[in-house]
C-alpha cells in the first residue's frame, strides 16, 4: 500500500516515488517469475486528477526461470511500465458497476495488481535462453547447444525392421 497524503487532492499536484519493496509471490508465468520476496525498485509519478490518483512509472526486479526449448536456467531482469487511474472511494466513477476500476482505500492505493498486470504482459510467452537456442534432440533429449553436431542414424521404418538382420547374399540373386 501506497499512501497519497501528501500529494493532497488538489488536481494537477504531482509527486514522484522511488522505493524498493519485495516481490510478492507468484509474481510472473508458469517458467519466468520474478523469485519471491527478492527487490522491485519502483520509480512512480503521482499525479491529483479530479477522480483520483494518476499513477505512471515502472518497475524493476530481477527474473529466474528455464529456457521454454531447452531448459536450461534463465536468469535476467524486466522493466515493466505501467499507468492506471486510482479513484477516490466517493468519486461517481467508483461507485459505478465496473470492477475493473482502481480505487483507493481512504488515501491508501494498492500497486500489487497493477504491478502484477504489467510484469506479466511484460514478460514473453516462452523465453528462451538466447534468441536462436536449438533446444532438445527430440530422440534422447541432450541440450543441442552444447552439442551442435550431434545426431542419430536414421530412424528404420518398424514394418522394415526384421529384414534388418538378413544378410545380402549376392550367389542367390
Amino acid at each position: 500500500m501506497l499512501d497519497t497524503r501528501e500529494l493532497g487532492r488538489r488536481p494537477g499536484s504531482q509527486r514522484r516515488k522511488s522505493f524498493t519493496a519485495p516481490a510478492p509471490a507468484d509474481l510472473g508465468i508458469e517458467v519466468l517469475r520474478v523469485p519471491d520476496g527478492s527487490p522491485v525498485v519502483f520509480e512512480l509519478r503521482l499525479e491529483a486528477v479530479m477522480e483520483g490518483v494518476l499513477v505512471t512509472g515502472e518497475a524493476q526486479a530481477d527474473l529466474v526461470g528455464e529456457c521454454a526449448r531447452c531448459l536450461e536456467e534463465i536468469r535476467d531482469e524486466i522493466v515493466a511500465d505501467f499507468q492506471e487511474l486510482f479513484v477516490y472511494e466517493e468519486s461517481d466513477t467508483a461507485h459505478g458497476e465496473d470492477e475493473d476500476v482502481s480505487r483507493l482505500e481512504g488515501d491508501l492505493l494498492d500497486l500489487e495488481p497493477l504491478l502484477r498486470d504489467s510484469v506479466v504482459l511484460t514478460l514473453p510467452f516462452q523465453p528462451l535462453c538466447q534468441d536462436d537456442c536449438p533446444g532438445l534432440c527430440t530422440e534422447c533429449g541432450a541440450r543441442l547447444a552444447d552439442d551442435p553436431d550431434h545426431t542419430h542414424d536414421e530412424p528404420i521404418d518398424p514394418r522394415w525392421a526384421k529384414l534388418q538382420g538378413l544378410e545380402h547374399d549376392p550367389e542367390n540373386d
